[in-house]
């Protein structure tokens, strides 16, 4: 909790002042009647004297003077409210190497569901779009609200040859300026989220695609996916009469890494699918939804007040009168 005015809290010193003055009273009283009273006909002449609950209605009027000086401050507490816009690019990489069934069923048809999910829990002001890449990249669905659109292409994405993270970043950047511009028309904020299991293999290099991320100010959050015992069979059709052997297919994970660190992004690995899930929810909390300073006066002015009439009821149940 963060107080907007925090120079008001400065007023809790008349407090203190009031709580020293009340004490110095109090002494001042009971020495007063010790002098001039005598003490063995307290008992015969009032038997049951307040005690304690002398100070209940003092203490209460302090403390509630305490937290109305705390509202006067204008207290704040940090809240999760979603964005009212943003973009984000999901790029899905549908190399050969995604149908290893180190994830279950695979690669693929898990990161499909984790990303259909993700798209599924975003909130509906955000644009969105969604790239696939293999040995090229391509843009799916331009940045929409059409969830739909978006899952849609998801579900539909197929299998290719090669890997080429950096030109999937550059793609993803390309598809960012058709973007809906906000009511001023500038470029709402805006974030590429690349999942991966393996390193650029064709293409333009991942230094030149991060360079260009940096300069448009695009963070590139990655996730490398899957396990290092994955492998795949690949049956090519111009060696059918000899069998197959299993390829190793581990997933890679310092070039996404370095991706991440030096865009500014996040960077994630999972090698099932419930680590695939709860690492979209983390992005999803990140780029979908903002912390925001939320003032909460009215919960101290409502606390100060019922303080001040515990106070007086209090004081008129036990004394007949208001402090």
């Amino acid at each position: 909790m963060t107080f907007l005015s925090a120079w008001r809290l400065w007023f809790l010193l008349l407090v203190v002042v009031l709580t020293v003055a009340y004490v110095l009273l109090q002494r001042q009283r009971n020495a007063y009647a010790l002098r001039f009273s005598a003490g063995e006909l307290f008992d015969s002449v009032a038997p049951n004297r307040p005690g304690f609950r002398r100070y209940v209605p003092a203490a209460a009027f302090l403390v509630s003077l305490s937290v109305l000086i705390a509202g006067f401050a204008q207290p704040a507490r940090s809240v999760r409210v979603p964005r009212e816009r943003a973009t984000v690019i999901v790029a899905i990489d549908v190399s050969l190497s995604m149908q290893a069934p180190d994830v279950e069923p695979n690669r693929l048809e898990a990161a499909q569901a984790a990303a259909d999910r993700f798209i599924d829990e975003l909130p509906p002001t955000l644009n969105v779009g969604v790239v696939s890449f293999a040995g090229t990249a391509a843009v799916l669905v331009a940045p929409t609200q059409d969830r739909l659109a978006a899952q849609t292409a998801i579900d539909n994405l197929s299998l290719a040859e090669s890997t080429a993270i950096g030109e999937a970043i550059f793609t993803s950047l390309e598809a960012l300026k058709n973007a809906p511009p906000d009511e001023t028309g500038e470029p709402p904020p805006a974030r590429i989220v690349l999942l991966s299991d393996g390193e650029t293999t064709v293409g333009r290099p991942d230094t030149q695609a991060v360079e260009a991320a940096r300069i448009a100010e695009v963070p590139v959050s990655t996730i490398a996916f899957g396990t290092p015992e994955g492998v795949i069979i690949y049956d090519d059709p111009r060696t059918l009469t000899v069998e197959s052997e299993p390829i190793p297919v581990p997933v890679g994970e310092q070039n996404l890494r370095d991706i991440a660190d030096e865009t500014g992004g996040a960077f994630f690995t999972a090698s099932t699918l419930e680590e695939l899930e709860a690492v979209y929810t983390d992005i999803g909390s990140a780029v979908g939804y903002e912390e925001v300073n939320r003032e909460i006066t009215d919960w101290f002015v409502g606390a100060g007040v019922g303080l001040l009439t515990l106070a007086a009821a209090f004081s008129l149940l036990w004394f007949q009168r208001i402090p």
